[in-house]
C-alpha cells in the first residue's frame, strides 16, 4: 500500500511538473501588450529623438491608439507635453507660495510659472490646430509652420524657466525640485517637436 501510494505521489507529481511546463511555453509563445508592428513604429521614431530611453518608456503604453500613423504620434506627443505641463506649473506655482523664501527665490519661481504658463497655452493652440481636417498644399504647411513655431517657443520657455534658476540667489534643494520637473516637461516637449517636424516633412512629400 505504501508502495502503492509512493508511485501514486510521484506520477501526480511528474504531471503537475508537465503542465506547469506546458502553461510557461505557452505564457512565453503569447505576446505582450506592446508587441509587434505598432510598437516597432514606436522604437523607430523615438530613435530621432534626443531622449530615445524617455521617449519609448512613455509612449509605449500607447502603441495601439496610434497604429503607426505619424499625425497620431504627433497629436499624443503634444497632449502628454501639455499634461505634464499643466502638472508642472501647478507644482511651481504651489513652491512659489511657500513662507520662507527669499524675495529673489519668490521672484525666480513666479517668472518660471509665468514661462512654463505660457507654454501650456501654445501647446493647446498647437492641438486645436492640428485636429483641425486635414487640408494639402499651403493652407496644410503655413498651419504646420504655426505649430512648430508654438511648440519651439514652448521649448524656450521651459529652457527661460531653467536659466532663471541657474544663479546663487535660489536655494539648491528648492532649485532641484523645480528644475526635476522643468526639465522632464523640456524633454517631452523636444519630443512632441520632434514628431511634429516628422509629420509635417512625411506629409509634404506625399
Amino acid at each position: 500500500m505504501a508502495a502503492a501510494g509512493f508511485f501514486f505521489s510521484l506520477t501526480a507529481l511528474v504531471i503537475l511538473i508537465q503542465l506547469a511546463t506546458s502553461l510557461n511555453s505557452c505564457l512565453a509563445a503569447t505576446p505582450v501588450h506592446h508587441s509587434g508592428r505598432s510598437t516597432r513604429f514606436i522604437r523607430t521614431s523615438c530613435q530621432t529623438t534626443l531622449h530615445p530611453n524617455l521617449c519609448f518608456t512613455t509612449f509605449a503604453p500607447y502603441a495601439t491608439r496610434i497604429r503607426g500613423s505619424p499625425r497620431s504620434l504627433a497629436t499624443t506627443a503634444l497632449s502628454l507635453a501639455l499634461n505634464t505641463t499643466r502638472f508642472a506649473t501647478k507644482s511651481v506655482a504651489s513652491l512659489s507660495k511657500r513662507h520662507g523664501l527669499k524675495r529673489r527665490e519668490a521672484a525666480a519661481l513666479r517668472d518660471c510659472v509665468q514661462e512654463v504658463g505660457d507654454s501650456v497655452d501654445e501647446l493647446k493652440d498647437s492641438i486645436t490646430k492640428l485636429g483641425l481636417p486635414s487640408a494639402g498644399g499651403s493652407d496644410f504647411r503655413r498651419r504646420m509652420s504655426d505649430i512648430q513655431t508654438w511648440v519651439s517657443a514652448a521649448l524656450t520657455n521651459d529652457d527661460t524657466c531653467m536659466d532663471g534658476l541657474s544663479g546663487k540667489s535660489v536655494n539648491r534643494i528648492l532649485k532641484t525640485r523645480v528644475r526635476r520637473r522643468v526639465v522632464k516637461v523640456a524633454h517631452l516637449t523636444s519630443i512632441a517637436l520632434a514628431f511634429v517636424n516628422r509629420y509635417a516633412a512625411a506629409a509634404t512629400h506625399k
